[in-house]
This record gives C-alpha cells, sequence and structure tokens, in this order.
C-alpha cells in the first residue's frame, strides 16, 4: 500500500507556526466521517488532521489480519463515499469488508478526496499536545520537531472512542514467564501446533479469534475460551441492506418497539427481543450481563456454542504453566496452551462532556451504536446551526453501552434526537439526502421508497410514539430518567412518525 506524503499541502518544518479554521486531533473512523461532511457543508472551512499513525483509519492500522467488519459494510463509512468489497465474506457469515479494504479505503479518501480540495491539511505520524499555555503543538514522532498550531474556530476532538486493540496493549493479567501469549494477529504466521488454545476475552475480537481456530480445523474440544461475560449480540440478518431485505429490517426494528410497549420488566424485555429475533445470546441457560453493539450472525453463534470449555468465573488475574488464576477461582491448565489475548477493550465509556463546548468540539455517540453517522451528523450541525444550546439540544450523547439496559437508554436518547433533527430544517434536509441516513442504507440505492415501504415506515414511527411510556416506565424503574424530548414525544408530540430514525 503506498504511504501518503508525511507534509502535503503546505506544511512546512522550516516555518513552525501554522493555521487551520479547525484542528481534528485523530484520523479514525469518526474523525474522517466528520471532515468529509464539513468540507461539503462548509464551503471555506481549513482543516488540520493529526494522528500517531502512519495512515488514516485510527486503530484499522493496528488490526489483526482476518478482522472484517462486523456490520455489513452499507452501514460503515462516511457520506460522501462508500465502501466496497473485493470479495464478499467467503465463510458465509455475511460479514463485512475486511480491515485491509477498510484501511484502503481511508487512505483513498484522504489521497483523492481530502487533500485535493486544498481546504485538508494532514499530519500523520505526529502527536497533539497542548502547551501549558493552552495553545496547540505538533509533536513529530521521528524528529521531535514541534509546531505550534493557530486554530481559528475550534479543535475537534475524536479520540474519545480510545479503541483499544490487542497488538498494540499489554495483558491486564499476569503471565508466567514460561508461558506463550499471543495477540490475535499473530495466529497466521504460528510455526507449530497447541495441543490446547485458550482464547481470553468474550468480546467481537474473542468471539471472531475463536471462529479463526475452529475454521482452521483446530477441534472445539481444544479451545478453551475464558468469559467474564455473557453479552446480548444482535443478528446481522436484520442489518442486511439492499430492497430485498428492507422489510424484514424494517420489521424487526417494529418488533423493537412493540417489545418495548409490552414488556413488564427488563428481564421482560430481553425475553422478548430474543423471541423477536433481535438479539441472541451464546447460552440460552446463561442470562448476559452485558450489551456492546456487537454483531454476529446465527451461523457464528452455533459454531461457537460447538466450544463447551467456556469458562464463567470473572476476569482472568494471571497465567501459570499449570492453572488458571480467575477472580471466582483457579482451574487446570494444560502444559502445552497457546494463551491468545483477546481482552482489550473495543468501547470504552464516554467522558461525561457536552459535543459542543465553546472552541472545542468533542465526537461522540448521538445515535444507537452508529458513531460514524454521529461524527457526520455533528459536522453538518456546526455548519449550519449557529447557537451552541440548540447545537447541543440536537445533538445530545448517547451512551457507549454496557450494561443491558444501556439498549434501552440508547433507544431513548437516540429517538430524543430524532425528534429535535426533525424540528430542524437545515438538519432534516440533511437527513433526507444522506446515505448514512438509516433508510438510505437499507435501501442502499434502490431509488423511491415504494408505497408499502412507506407503510412500514409509518408504521415504525407509530410503535416508537406508543413504545414512550412504557420506556418511561422502564428507564424509571432504574433511576434512569429520559431526556426532555423524549418526555414531548411520550406526551403524543412525536415530530414525523412516519420518519423515525432507528
Amino acid at each position: 500500500m503506498r504511504r501518503l506524503p508525511i507534509h502535503p499541502r503546505g506544511a512546512d518544518m522550516h516555518h513552525p507556526a501554522i493555521e487551520t479554521d479547525y484542528l481534528v486531533v485523530g484520523a479514525g473512523a469518526m474523525a474522517m466521517a466528520f471532515v468529509d461532511t464539513l468540507i461539503d457543508a462548509s464551503s471555506d472551512a481549513t482543516v488540520l488532521m493529526v494522528d500517531p499513525h502512519p495512515l488514516p483509519g485510527g486503530h484499522w492500522n493496528d488490526a489483526y489480519p482476518f478482522v472484517r467488519l462486523h456490520q455489513p459494510s452499507a452501514w460503515y463509512g462516511v457520506a460522501s463515499t462508500r465502501l466496497d468489497e473485493a470479495e464478499p465474506d467467503p465463510s458465509g457469515y455475511g460479514r463485512g469488508a475486511t480491515g485491509a479494504e477498510v484501511l484502503a479505503y481511508f487512505e483513498r479518501l484522504m489521497r483523492e478526496r481530502f487533500l485535493p480540495t486544498g481546504r485538508v491539511r494532514w499530519f500523520p505520524g505526529h502527536q497533539y499536545r497542548q502547551g501549558v499555555d493552552g495553545s496547540h503543538r505538533l509533536v513529530c514522532l521521528t524528529t521531535g520537531v514541534e509546531q505550534v498550531v493557530t486554530v481559528r474556530r475550534k479543535r475537534v476532538n475524536a479520540t474519545h472512542a480510545r479503541t483499544e486493540v490487542p497488538s498494540v496493549r499489554r495483558p491486564a493479567y499476569a503471565l508466567a514467564t514460561s508461558v506463550d501469549c499471543i495477540a490475535p494477529g499473530q495466529l497466521p504466521q504460528l510455526q507449530r501446533s497447541y495441543a490446547h488454545y485458550t482464547v481470553v476475552g468474550s468480546g467481537k475480537t474473542g468471539m471472531d479469534t475463536c471462529l479463526w481456530l475452529l475454521d482452521a480445523g483446530v477441534p472445539a474440544s481444544r479451545i478453551r475460551w475464558i468469559m467474564p461475560r455473557d453479552a446480548w449480540v444482535q443478528d446481522r440478518a436484520n442489518l442486511l441492506t439492499g430492497e430485498e431485505h428492507f422489510v424484514l429490517s424494517m420489521r424487526r426494528t417494529i418488533d423493537q418497539f412493540e417489545a418495548i410497549a409490552e414488556a413488564t420488566s427488563l428481564p421482560d424485555l430481553w425475553s422478548r427481543l430474543e423471541q423477536r429475533g433481535v438479539l441472541m445470546r451464546l447460552d440460552p441457560a446463561v442470562e448476559p450481563t452485558s450489551f456492546r453493539c456487537a454483531i454476529a450472525s446465527r451461523e457464528e453463534m452455533t459454531r461457537l456454542r460447538r466450544i463447551h470449555g467456556v469458562v464463567r468465573l470473572g476476569r482472568l488475574r494471571s497465567v501459570e504453566r499449570s492453572h488458571l488464576v480467575l477472580e471466582q477461582g483457579v482451574i487446570g491448565a494444560h502444559a502445552d496452551t497457546l494463551t491468545i489475548d483477546c481482552s482489550a477493550g473495543g468501547l470504552q465509556p464516554a467522558p461525561g462532556v457536552p459535543v459542543f463546548d465553546g472552541d472545542r468540539i468533542n465526537l461522540l455517540m448521538v445515535s444507537w451504536c452508529r458513531p460514524l453517522f454521529s461524527a457526520a451528523l455533528i459536522a453538518q450541525v456546526e455548519s449550519t446551526v449557529g447557537d451552541e444550546a440548540e447545537q447541543n439540544a440536537l445533538c445530545e450523547p448517547v451512551p457507549v453501552p454496557e450494561r443491558p439496559s444501556d439498549w434501552l437508554l440508547q433507544w431513548a436518547v437516540t429517538l430524543a434526537n430524532a425528534q429535535r433533527w426533525r424540528q430542524s430544517p437545515p438538519v432534516e434536509a440533511w437527513l433526507k439526502a444522506s446515505r448514512l441516513n438509516t433508510v438510505g442504507v437499507l435501501l442502499d440505492g434502490a431509488g423511491p421508497v415504494e408505497p408499502t415501504h412507506l407503510d412500514l415506515l409509518r408504521a415504525s414511527g407509530a410503535k416508537a410514539q406508543a413504545a414512550m411510556p412504557n420506556l418511561n416506565r422502564l428507564l424509571a424503574s432504574l433511576s434512569l430518567h429520559p431526556p426532555p424530548a423524549i418526555r414531548e414525544v411520550s406526551a403524543g408530540r412525536l415530530a414525523h412518525p412516519d420518519r423515525v430514525v432507528p
């Protein structure tokens, strides 16, 4: 892959003071989505992007080689440009683009879309630092040369996601010197086989690693899976794109609102969502205590259930050659075992800050499990709405999910935001035109919405409105209070009920 030039478009090592309208700290997926919309929404804004990685794409620079998007590719990427797959997932699991394809996609965006505008400058291999005097500084990680940046409008913090990747962090548990432990990315380079494999971590990376081992021919009996917490998982079939899948996807959205409206308690809600095919779990006998926006196919879940050596004794404390020490017990281990560390946290809690904060913009999720859509919408709001209080009313942060109850809270805040989006003409216009909006993603370029599809959209809005009173009651049972817009919705003031954005 061709590397981008280190100092394109006017960066000069001999003149350390540079100016820009927006200083975007981070060049991961959310940063790219923000800048992509900003340069279209604002005809004159200049942008400087800085990131320590050599290529745009953030953590994709460090991802394991067999990673693929867990959602279909149409749900991912920036508003202006589709992410296409050179080769669809051959496993039949329906996953999206490979990690290499995602990284190449962001590199092309920088080279072919951002830099040619003459309004975007890109500083790879640089670290952002704020001086004691509040100044903005860029430090080259290779030379140590420091440059001062004058920011005319705002600094954009695109690093709040703090996505962790196993290849660039040490395990949080102790390892005896005689133990073989690797990151998932080293699996394809193994020079020998092991009698047993222990996968540490129950998130998406752990799932991917277990599936890789099974697909490589490792018998399920030789795999041990350390699972501190079971999680609710979304069914990928409900997210497939194209006109042929639109009806199923919208019916599953309606199922979610009906489940909320009918549930007598949170456990009853999860049961109803599972019965309707919205959520899945690995073991029907184990109640999940986590929800992290994970996506899988039913085929993947079936394969993962072949692994019976699932250890549910809390977090791993230490690995010895003969045994493992966990929070809730000690278990024996085969001497010839390879430990694969998948315990890095892909999602980190969001800070308690607003999206728009004076001369700062914090890129946070403002829609249910959709970070890139959120970043693009924030750019549109920044470019078309002048009042900060109104900007923040349109962009209330959606919590980064951790517990199952966050599934419900995410819906509450998303619907509250959607209520206000529909009342803001510039945001409403952007939603109608954006390919990142839910309906546009699901139809995937299928053209005008058919009457039968419009009926489903209207039904979704009506079901959302009907669900609001019980949603409030369920949140109140957790001492969680819905935002003001949700109280307006529950009172029967849902704007455009045929256009609810899931």
